[in-house]
């Protein structure tokens, strides 16, 4: 039947008046309540209503309003629904009102101008609803603090004008839709009751139930709106320009003008239709521009990231995880891609654990032939599991070197390793660590294997020893960075000498294994041959115990160990093409080929060798000279010490007992070691400068105060305590720095002797002259712990700051230090003047881009322009070193793990895997160490030599590279490495630098004033006592 205007009236007034007449009566109440509390604080007022209220009155109250704080605390724990009760009670309202809104959609079909009689069966369902509405409401209102809020609350305004017309209709026995479309709003509580089902746990599931539920009900709510008031018409044209609209052309309308398409098949006529469109299209504009492209993402980001990685039977692939961000990657990418171009099929699965930014997804898309993203965590067996970890080739995990809690980056990729061999034990997992102290943690994993190929790079170790060895030999650092440094960008050298810089940073550190046809040959006439023959130089060789059955790595080993079949041998070329050839050597069909491109695959099938014992070491009666002997044969396997197991206990107490007498050296045999020294005694006091006149030392500039992560010195000081040295050899190690600091780093550094401290600051002049600066051999500026930075070009700004502070101090000197006796140290002469000495400086960058700042120092003009640190003349030359690419290695360890663990023992003064695996088992303690004293300092060192000032002076002749290596290697057993040369010869010119030429050929022409990296055996004296004397007599 037909609905009068006036039964419509009613049920729209019936809202109206319960909202407002409710709001009236809230502030009416409030008004008189805070009239009360004013009247009690009037003088008189308080006494007469304590006359008033008798005392049991009183408790009558107290109790009341005890009573009336539990009730309300326990509807508040009911609406929150935080107990079971609670949680059934408020997914019951919203399934009522759900049924609510059903009702509406099945009523909605017919006209809105009808009623329904009260015989509908929908009538008393939705009445029912209705009661439990408003036994809900009631709940919420006793609940609520404030009174009027809760009235204006949306949730009050929907029961508001609801819930009344339902008893409006049972009064009148009929039935009008009205305002029930307000229930869809109720679809706002959608994410809160799925969470209560646990339905959706993560994040991207509640924020997309969120836009969803938004999205619905505010579609359903507006299109309720237009079909009321179209199908009723305006009020003041009493309905005559109302059109038949249903409920779904309603909504069809709605979408329309949500997405800004307006077709113009439905349209609004009436004038508040209209009108509502006209608002609701700027609302809709702001709701599909936010939440639309937001749910296409959620949409598009859960397909692609949070799939599984599908395995492809025969195709390999690693899995990459921890710091993955948009500068990791393409450092990761750079290297990874590089060994064997075009070749590569290794598919790198990448799991991080936030989505990619657009950057990160570029880097991926232009590599997608190889790469893949997935997003999850390392440390959920979930995501192990969906990237397939059991059957990756390996695990990487990337190290952030640049965050701010150091430790917690470590112990936050130790945890993912933990849970990537808890998952699966013979994944081969290969992580960057930054600060040595927290590897130790990793070979306590149950499941951590060396020998499978589990590899851990330490940050501070490497990059110490960098810094380290650059300040035990100038440019040496220089020399072992650029073997590991892959340089693509095109240069055009200006000069010559840049010329021959760039071309030592083609060279690399390869690995091949040699010809069986070398079985049974020395050293030192394989390196010899391979040099001459082949144009190849090889340095080391893995060789395995005759005493353990273990392998180890030797540099430039002795004669008398021999080669054996399949050995690996490590060498500094350009490219594996040309190492290759060290396999393919065949004795009797190269023998007399000297053209390196000649030799190849062997024709012949059958071949005659000469075996020889497999005898490694071999033990001769005059061992015991062994200070004295230069042929003392090398019993260390470089890294892994070995016992001297053939030799009687009373000769091993007497060489024990010596080696007391002289040096006392740590229980591996590897440092020099003294007992702790307390900090008390090694603090320099300035106004004692006479009692500690240091020469021929080594500073180093620490920054840091006692909050300051600890950079780890011991790594640093390692290297400059190993036992390859003498005792006599070692240079005093003055660290400025704040005492703070430094007396927490002193409890790693208390057992190395000669190690001195002086509180106070590089950027002072007063306190580098206190520690006598001017006759330092180096004077190392080390970066400071990381601190947080909003720009990066300001991390280096101390470390910077000393190094010009240093670079001004210019030194006159009368007499030279042993080093400027070498040619080492760098001076200068202005013509009619004195002779001048620059400080020797060797500078640590956290960020290579700001080399720019340093490079004013060096004083030349010929510096490539606008190049990286590793092209700049600072870095040639061999005084400034950045970590930066230490992020190469990790491609390194996974293609050839005994590149990197030649480069550690050569950086860190002997550490290796083995020799920690062998620290870590050795429980004999004394006879473990003395044992070792012996062969642990069997080891060669790395050394710069004169060509004029040395005994490399007694090779004839001397006029090529070529010449003093064979000379050097037959003569002395020292393998020429490099050169160290002086960018200008004419005395007169301010500057006299040199730089670094890796690898030179054979044929490369050299000059009086060379200085050569050379790998020198622990027994062989290279500088002459006399030098005018004809039978040349050499320092033991």
């Amino acid at each position: 039947m037909a609905c009068s205007t006036e039964i419509q009236a009613a049920f729209i007034f019936s809202s109206f008046v319960t909202f407002f007449l409710g709001l009236l009566f809230l502030f009416i109440f409030r008004l008189i309540w805070r009239t009360i509390k004013k009247w009690q604080n009037i003088k008189g007022t308080g006494i007469l209503l304590e006359l008033l209220l008798t005392k049991s009155i009183g408790n009558k109250h107290l109790k009341s309003l005890h009573f009336q704080g539990i009730f309300r605390n326990r509807v508040e724990m009911l609406l929150s629904a935080q107990t079971l009760v609670g949680q059934v009670l408020v997914i019951l309202v919203f399934v009522l009102s759900i049924g609510s809104l059903i009702i509406y959609f099945i009523n909605s079909s017919d006209p809105v101008g009808s009623c329904s009689s009260y015989e509908d069966k929908t009538i008393p369902i939705d009445l029912s609803f209705n009661v439990f509405f408003i036994f809900y409401f009631g709940l919420r209102f006793v609940a609520a603090d404030d009174k009027i809020k809760f009235w204006l609350e949306m949730n009050s305004i929907v029961d508001i004008f609801t819930i009344p017309p339902t008893f409006i209709s049972y009064y009148l026995k009929s039935n009008w839709l009205g305002l029930r479309f307000l229930r869809a709003l109720r679809l706002l509580e959608l994410p809160q009751i799925l969470q209560i089902l646990r339905a959706i746990r993560t994040s991207n599931s509640v924020k997309l139930s969120k836009l969803l539920s938004i999205i619905l009900s505010t579609w359903f709510t507006a299109a309720g709106f237009i079909h009321l008031v179209e199908n009723s018409g305006d009020p003041w044209l009493k309905g005559r320009n109302s059109q038949n609209i249903s409920y779904f052309e309603s909504i069809y309308l709605v979408m329309a003008t949500t997405s800004t398409v307006g077709f113009g098949d439905v349209v609004a006529k009436t004038s508040l239709g209209r009108t509502f469109i006209m608002f609701f299209t700027l609302g809709s504009l702001i709701l599909f521009a936010n939440y639309i492209p937001e749910m296409v993402e959620l949409f598009a980001n859960k397909r692609k990231y949070t799939s599984s990685y599908e395995v492809v039977k025969g195709k390999k692939f690693i899995v990459v995880c921890g710091n993955i961000t948009v500068d990791s990657v393409t450092a990761f990418l750079r290297n990874f891609l590089r060994y064997k171009p075009g070749e590569i099929n290794i598919e790198i699965v990448f799991l991080g654990e936030v989505p990619p930014s657009l950057e990160l997804e570029t880097v991926f898309k232009c590599n997608m032939a190889y790469t893949t993203f997935i997003s999850g965590s390392a440390l959920k067996w979930d995501d192990l599991r969906r990237v397939a970890v059991e059957s990756a080739e390996a695990c990487l995990i990337i190290a952030n070197p640049l965050c701010s809690d150091l430790h917690a980056e470590d112990t936050s990729n130790i945890m993912r390793v933990l849970s990537i061999k808890n998952y699966y034990p013979s994944t081969r997992v290969i992580i960057q660590i930054l600060q040595s102290h927290n590897k130790v943690f990793l070979p306590k994993i149950p499941s951590w294997s060396w020998t499978a190929g589990d590899n851990i790079i330490c940050f501070a170790e490497l990059k110490l020893g960098f810094i380290a060895q650059g300040c035990l030999v100038p440019g040496l650092c220089t020399f072992l960075t650029s073997l590991f440094v892959e340089q693509n960008k095109k240069v055009f050298p200006k000069q010559p000498w840049q010329k021959y810089f760039l071309n030592g940073l083609k060279n690399k550190i390869l690995t091949q294994r040699l010809s069986d046809d070398f079985t049974g040959m020395s050293f030192p006439e394989v390196s010899r041959l391979c040099f001459v023959k082949m144009g190849l130089m090889l340095i080391a060789i893995e060789h395995k115990s005759t005493f353990h059955g273990q392998s180890g790595l030797l540099l430039n080993p002795s004669a008398q160990v021999r080669l054996r079949k399949n050995t690996l041998g490590f060498f500094i070329a350009e490219t594996t093409k040309e190492v290759i050839r060290a396999s393919l050597y065949c004795a009797s069909c190269h023998s007399d080929i000297f053209i390196p491109e000649l030799i190849g695959k062997c024709s012949c099938k059958t071949k005659i060798h000469e075996h020889f014992p497999g005898a490694t070491v071999m033990v001769k009666k005059s061992s015991m000279k062994v200070f004295s002997d230069s042929t003392v044969p090398d019993r260390m396997l470089w890294g892994q010490p070995q016992p001297i197991s053939n030799l009687s206990f009373s000769t091993r107490v007497f060489l024990y007992e010596t080696e007391q007498d002289s040096d006392q050296l740590d229980s591996s045999g590897m440092f020099h070691w003294c007992r702790a020294t307390p900090l008390d005694n090694v603090i320099l006091k300035r106004m004692d400068k006479s009692k500690h006149e240091f020469r021929n030392h080594v500073i180093a500039c620490i920054f840091g105060d006692a909050q300051s992560t600890l950079i780890g010195l011991r790594n640093f000081v390692m290297p400059l305590r190993a036992s390859s040295y003498m005792r006599q050899e070692l240079k005093d190690i003055v660290f400025i720095g704040s005492l703070e600091y430094l007396k927490r780093e002193w409890l790693f550094l208390r057992n190395f002797p000669q190690i001195y401290i002086l509180s106070g600051s590089a950027l002072f002049p007063e306190d580098l002259h206190a520690a006598n600066i001017e006759e330092c051999s180096m004077c190392a500026v080390l970066s400071s712990s990381s601190k947080a930075s909003s720009n990066p070009a300001l991390v280096d700004t101390e470390t910077i700051m000393a190094t010009l502070n240093i670079g001004s101090l210019r030194i006159s000197c009368s007499s030279q230090t042993p080093e400027e006796s070498q040619g080492t140290s760098e001076t200068f002469r202005f013509p009619g003047k004195s002779k001048y000495r620059r400080i020797p400086i060797l500078t640590e960058l956290k960020n290579p881009s700001n080399i720019h700042y340093i490079e004013q120092l060096s004083g030349l003009d010929e510096s490539f322009a606008g190049t990286s640190l590793h092209l700049s003349t600072s870095f040639s030359t061999g005084t400034v070193f950045s970590g930066s690419f230490l992020d190469s290695l990790l491609a390194t360890a996974f293609y050839n793990y005994h590149v990197l663990e030649l480069l550690q023992m050569l950086v860190t003064g002997g550490i290796s895997s083995q020799l920690e695996q062998h620290l870590d088992k050795s429980i004999c303690g004394m006879v473990q160490s003395y044992s070792s004293v012996l062969s642990g300092r069997m080891r060669c060192k790395l050394g710069l030599l004169s060509l004029d000032q040395t005994i490399l002076s007694d090779i004839k002749p001397r006029k090529t590279f070529g010449q003093v290596f064979c000379g050097s290697l037959d003569n002395f057993g020292i393998l020429c490495l490099g050169l160290y040369r002086m960018i200008d010869e004419e005395e007169n010119k301010p500057e006299q630098k040199r730089f670094v030429i890796t690898r030179p050929a054979n044929d490369f022409k050299l000059l009086p004033s060379d200085l050569v990296f050379c790998a020198i055996p622990f027994s062989t004296s290279c500088y002459k006592m006399d030098t005018s004397s004809k039978a040349s007599n050499y320092l033991c």
